[in-house]
């Protein structure tokens, strides 16, 4: 039985094998990414059970991509590969610095035979959480919009929280259908995980305090918002913390950190922690995957991340 659900696209990644332009790279390494499913794995990886809605291409990369997750823990029951569609792809670019840029081909996406339909009930009545983002809805605005207010429905009625991570990708839409449709799901949102930048364009705004302020409008009762290494704010039922950054011990690639601290965030809420632990707990996870190389190959090991905090290797849970 599920305790984590998420909905979204998975793509092969291609990863350079040398730092700089692309268009000076000759060589790739296939990895696989996606943010839905960067945060399943994070989520599997820390022992929770859990659950990805989504569909991959009848071919070899989708095929590993199945195999993949399903090595990693996470429950299949609602993954399908479907003829006539090829499994999503995209470039990764990195520079020196850890920071880069990602190209996408994803057109003709799987998803796209995912439907309200698709979504069952009886997979949300032994879950806990429900995580969505903004760049499944990015990939067909109407139609993915309608399948995420039907999980969410089914969510709310079961009791489950509803967690989101805006994830706005402009190459996928404009700020203005961004706004439009994240914000018409703030309502049902328990707990929002978003950077400075996706805020502003959400709530026309940077500043922590307007940002929490808004949101404690829509209703949601807990933010996270992400300071990259500056570290991270967290606003929970009244309570406003500053969390400094957890260093990292080198800054490799700084795709997936964004995931990594969801992860910790909601890890942290589920196990009915204090704000202050959880911010620390999902700051140390983001710093360990900026540390390694790939979406989600620094995403840690539960007892990795106690070993990180100096708290030994288990937990009782």
């Amino acid at each position: 039985m599920v305790e984590v659900i998420t909905i979204g696209d998975a793509m092969i990644t291609l990863d350079p094998t040398s730092n700089g332009p692309l268009r000076f790279v000759h060589t790739f390494e296939r990895k696989v990414g996606g943010a839905e499913l960067n945060f399943a794995i994070g989520c599997a990886r820390l022992g929770m059970n859990t659950g990805w809605i989504s569909r991959l291409g009848n071919d070899e990369f989708g095929r590993h991509i199945l195999n993949f997750v399903r090595g990693e823990g996470i429950d299949t029951e609602h993954v399908e590969l479907v003829d006539g569609y090829s499994t999503s792809l995209n470039f990764k670019e990195v520079r020196e610095d850890g920071n880069g840029k990602t190209f996408y081909y994803r057109d003709n996406s799987p998803t796209e035979v995912l439907t309200v339909d698709s979504i069952e009930e009886e997979y949300f009545k032994t879950a806990k959480l429900l995580h969505i983002t903004g760049v499944f809805a990015a990939l067909d605005k109407e139609k993915n919009l309608a399948i995420l207010l039907k999980a969410i429905e089914y969510a709310k009625k079961h009791n489950v929280l509803v967690s989101m991570d805006p994830n706005i990708r402009l190459k996928l839409w404009t700020r203005e259908e961004v706004k439009e449709a994240l914000v018409t799901l703030l309502p049902s949102v328990d707990i929002l995980l978003t950077g400075l930048d996706e805020a502003g364009i959400l709530f026309d705004t940077v500043e922590p305090d307007e940002i929490i302020k808004i949101c404690r409008g829509y209703g949601v009762s807990t933010v996270a918002i992400k300071l990259g290494e500056s570290g991270s704010i967290g606003y929970k039922d009244g309570e406003y913390i500053e969390a400094a950054p957890v260093k990292a011990s080198k800054v490799v690639d700084t795709v997936g950190a964004g995931d990594g601290f969801d992860v910790g965030f909601v890890y942290g809420v589920l196990n009915g922690w204090t704000l202050e632990r959880t911010l620390l707990f999902a700051n140390t996870i983001g710093s360990m995957v900026v540390s390694v190389a790939g979406d989600n190959e620094g995403l840690p090991l539960l007892e990795e991340v106690l070993i990180r905090l100096g708290e030994g290797e288990f937990i009782e849970r």
